[in-house]
């Protein structure tokens, strides 16, 4: 059975939520994720609180998970999202972050609402971040945004992903995750997209970071797997997704269906589903206090 790698993203799942976690119950979330079995997170980022308030406590959180976390425990992967160098300095600066990770658009409308960059600004903060990261011993993982297609009426093909895996393989990025920001994807294009782009990824671990309607998560999953994707991000229930993407009921692919969609396609994602209780009552507790969303089944 092939290795599949889980990045389980409660950052992601909780960003656009109006209602603040407390940071005890975000570090005590992320201990349960570590004690379920999940080794990679994207848990933090270091953005601003006055766009992103349910981050503004990212620091604290952190320093509340390494406290709480049991010795003998081997400390998972935990991504810190960035997206300007303020946010790269907090994230190097904080105890625990072993990654940093920033979202790439090739979209220039989005870039700018993400961000507030050009594209030039955008790719020297990636090279300014991957060389940062590698001098403090921490890893980088660039997603590139919008790439399995662009509903902002801008040009899109898949030479636009190629050119920028080139760019990023020639400043010798590790990792790169294809993000399917605003929910664009159908399973052909995710196939036709990961085909194509490893055929320029020599040295490169290439992931992909899907957003869909909970419907469409397994075709669109399964089309990744057959075209050789073995690392996928996902959230438990499927909460959350972009806040700046538009449709709500496009969210975050649910981890369940990666697990349950990898294993019938004779993957192994290293997991056991047993262990997954509390986290998964976790999960919910947020769905019904914080997102006013209905428990998932």
């Amino acid at each position: 059975m092939d290795a599949v790698k889980i990045i389980e993203c409660p950052r992601d799942a909780w960003q656009g939520l109006q209602d603040v976690i407390p940071a005890d119950y975000k570090a005590e979330y992320l201990k349960e994720l570590v004690l379920a079995g999940f080794k990679h997170i994207d848990a933090v980022s270091f953005v601003s609180p006055k766009h992103v308030k349910q981050m503004a406590d990212s620091e604290e959180v952190m320093a509340k998970f390494n406290a709480a976390l049991p010795t003998g425990i081997d400390p998972p992967e935990i991504i810190g999202i960035v997206v300007n160098e303020k946010g790269l300095e907090r994230a190097l600066a904080t105890p625990g972050v072993t990654a940093i990770g920033y979202p790439y658009s090739i979209s220039a409308y989005f870039r700018r609402a993400n961000a507030n960059m050009s594209r030039g600004e955008s790719r020297a903060l990636v090279e300014t971040l991957n060389k940062e990261s590698k001098a403090a011993g921490r890893g980088a993982v660039i997603y590139i945004s919008m790439a399995f297609g662009n509903p902002y009426d801008e040009p899109w093909g898949q030479e636009l992903v190629e050119e920028t895996l080139e760019w990023l393989k020639d400043i010798r990025v590790r990792t790169v995750s294809l993000a399917d920001t605003a929910g664009n994807a159908t399973p052909q294009i995710v196939s036709e997209v990961f085909q194509r782009a490893n055929e320029h990824v020599a040295g490169m671990e290439l992931g992909t970071h899907l957003h869909s309607r909970p419907e469409d998560a397994e075709a669109k999953i399964l089309a990744a797997y057959q075209a050789g994707c073995r690392r996928f991000d996902g959230a438990l229930t499927g909460l959350g997704g972009c806040p700046f993407a538009g449709d709500e009921l496009v969210g975050n692919i649910r981890t369940e269906d990666i697990l349950s969609a990898v294993r019938k396609a004779g993957g192994d994602p290293g997991l056991d589903e047993s262990r997954l209780e509390k986290v998964f009552a976790m999960t919910n507790d947020i769905r019904m206090k914080y997102a006013h969303a209905p428990i998932a089944s």
